[in-house]
This record gives C-alpha cells, structure tokens and sequence, in this order.
C-alpha cells in the first residue's frame, strides 16, 4: 500500500471504530470504477474490515452483476429503478446471477431517484416484497431526484424533500425493507437525515462511505463527514497517480522511436 492509501486506511478504521463507519462504496455507473480501482478500494475495506457496496450500471447490468460476485459485495444498488417492470428485471438479473444461498447476507437494493419513480413506489414495493425472492431494500437518491423535477440541489435538504423521503420511510418501514439515504449527504443534511431517522433509516451514504443511520446524534458527525470528504478526495488523488503512472511509462520508448522514425524519413 502506498502512502495515500494508508492514511485512506486510517480514515476506514477511525470511522468503523468511532464515526458510525459500516462500508464503503464504489460506482460501475456514474463513476465507471474500473477492475484495477476497484481492486485497490476492497483492499483497503477489508483490512478496515469494512462492507463493499457496489452502484451497478441498471436494472439488467448482468455483466457487473457477475463482477459483483467475482469481487464480492454486501450491498448492490441498482439506479434508475423507476417502474414495476424495471424492477422485476432487476430481480431477474441478480437470481440468474447469484444462487439463494450465495444471497444471504448481502443486501439487493434499487434506487428511487426520479419524481415517476417515487409516484410508482407502492407498485414496486409491491413487487420488492410480492416477487418470490424480492430485494432487501431502497435507497433514496436526493440530488438526482431534485434534479429530475427540475430544480436545484441547493432543494435537496427543504421540508418538501424529507416529507417525501418520509413517505418511502414509512412504506419500507411496513414492508420489512431497508432504507438508505443518500445524495448531498454532508453536515448540511444532518438535521433533516435526523428526521427521516425518527420514522425509519438504515443507513446513508456519501459518495464514498456508508453510515449507520444509528450514528446521528451519536458520534461526532462534523468528524465523520470531514473524514468521509477526506477519504474521497485521497481516493481521486490516488487514482490520479495511478494513471499519471501508467501514462508516463512509455513515455521514453515513444521519444526514442520518434528519433528514429524522424531520423529514417530523412535519408
């Protein structure tokens, strides 16, 4: 391990033993998280004795699913879940993939983070619950769902927002799934993760690290956030460096070869 992914180390250890710390998290979607990455983020987790939580790339991303398993995972979220019939497709996905026994443990989980995926979510809890193997869970995705109403992420922490996140608490809460929260998680939402709290949370997550939704109001969580910050930004620096590498090594062979290739087009 090099230097940056130590102190990445630290930062795991600290949360897991003190910050609420209980996964980390890496993105075949959004981010695009290449099998190298992906190497370097489970080791570390595992030596902080973290959970891995992977975004696949949809509802039938069937060749990430199989990644999931050959890397392995606790959690796997699916985006862009917003009807019945995509979640069904989801569930299919993951049965071809993973046996009943290979999926204990682990948690199946897909975004609501669109305003039709919301109007559809009593349907698809329907099905989360009424399918014969189901999924474990929802994760409510704040900014895109702000987004896909039309306004700002400067909304995502408004009454309005929590009122809806609110609303999928209490049908996961009466349905047995979990919940996780995410989307612009930083002090700013503390309070109204707090309030989701009091009905029903699991979990929330950063862009990088998943809490237990027990921590608020528990740890300090100013520490944990601007650690969680710290920690995605070692991890983007340390990605950089990785590929400033593998970029610049063959940087000698290309000038010797441009000399000579200069030096034969001229006689």
């Amino acid at each position: 391990m090099n230097n940056l992914e130590k102190r990445m180390l630290e930062i795991l250890k600290l949360g897991k033993a003190e910050l609420g710390y209980v996964g980390v998290k890496a993105e075949f979607e959004a981010e695009g998280t290449r099998t190298d990455e992906l190497l370097r983020l489970l080791e570390v987790a595992r030596k902080a004795e973290l959970n891995v939580g992977i975004k696949i790339g949809g509802c039938e991303a069937v060749r990430d699913l199989i990644e999931c398993k050959q890397f392995g995972c606790e959690y796997i979220i699916a985006p862009m879940v917003e009807t019945p019939y995509a979640l069904s497709k989801f569930i299919d996905a993951k049965d071809k993939i993973y046996t009943t026994e290979e999926q204990k443990g682990m948690s199946f989980l897909f975004n609501i983070e669109t305003r039709v995926a919301f109007d559809n979510k009593e349907e698809m809890l329907k099905v989360a619950k009424g399918h014969a193997s189901g999924v474990d869970g929802v994760v409510f995705g704040r900014v895109d769902y702000v987004m896909s109403m039309g306004v700002g992420r400067e909304r995502i922490n408004t009454p309005e927002i929590s009122k809806d996140a609110i609303d999928i608490a209490q049908l996961c809460s009466s349905n047995g799934l979990e919940l996780v929260a995410g989307g612009g998680v930083s002090i700013d939402a503390v309070d109204e993760l707090t309030k989701i709290k009091e009905v029903y949370l699991n979990r929330f997550e950063t862009r990088k690290i998943i809490f237990d939704a027990n921590c608020l109001g528990v740890v300090d969580t100013n520490k944990a956030l601007i650690n969680a910050v710290e920690f995605e930004l070692l991890w983007l620096q340390n990605k950089r460096e990785y590929y400033s590498v593998l970029f610049q090594e063959d940087d000698n062979r290309i000038e010797m070869l441009e000399s000579r290739w200069k030096t034969l087009i001229a006689n």
